[in-house]
């Protein structure tokens, strides 16, 4: 399965991670240092839940760290993915309100990882374009540059997973 697009002409982000809201963070595996060096973001045990939407050996977290993993492409998505995708916000919002350190990541932490922490974020009462914007803002400005993911937040992900079931008539 490909799980990241590579035609993408955006910078490394300048952060393993980064705080969007009290409790919620979001990463990769890979950030830029000032040297303009690719290095790895390595979780030990500085969160209590780690939700990997890509994966890397050697990339943590510690042992005893909740760790749920489901790997979605940096892409279009299936009905299925956009499922996982809101099953995923609802337990990192859920964990945010029970008072735990929350990180997102997938490969740079720009757009599965937002896709992710802004439908958490309107899960817990956020309006679609204050989540986004707040991602962006906390994150960096090419967080959610995946247009597709941001069309399916303001469509909400309910529609997008009906949408993208629906299958194409002959014509």
């Amino acid at each position: 399965m490909r799980t990241r697009q590579k035609d993408r002409d955006v910078p490394g982000p300048e952060a393993a991670w980064s705080e969007v809201a009290p409790g919620l963070w979001m990463g990769g595996h890979y950030w830029t240092d000032p040297r303009g060096e690719l290095q790895a973001a390595v979780v030990g045990g500085e969160f209590d839940l780690v939700v990997s939407l890509f994966t890397r050996s050697g990339h943590g977290p510690a042992p005893g760290v909740e760790h749920i993993v489901a790997e979605i492409p940096d892409g279009p998505l299936s009905p299925g993915q956009i499922e996982a995708v809101q099953r995923l916000a609802r337990t990192v919002a859920g964990a945010v309100r029970d008072g735990r350190r929350t990180l997102v990541r997938c490969h740079s932490g720009y757009n599965r990882s937002g896709l992710v922490v802004a439908q958490a974020l309107v899960e817990s009462g956020h309006e679609v374009g204050a989540a986004v914007a707040l991602v962006r803002e906390r994150r960096s400005p090419w967080a959610l540059n995946n247009g597709t993911f941001v069309e399916y937040l303001t469509a909400s992900l309910d529609v997008a997973r009906l949408l993208t079931g629906l299958e194409p008539t002959p014509g």
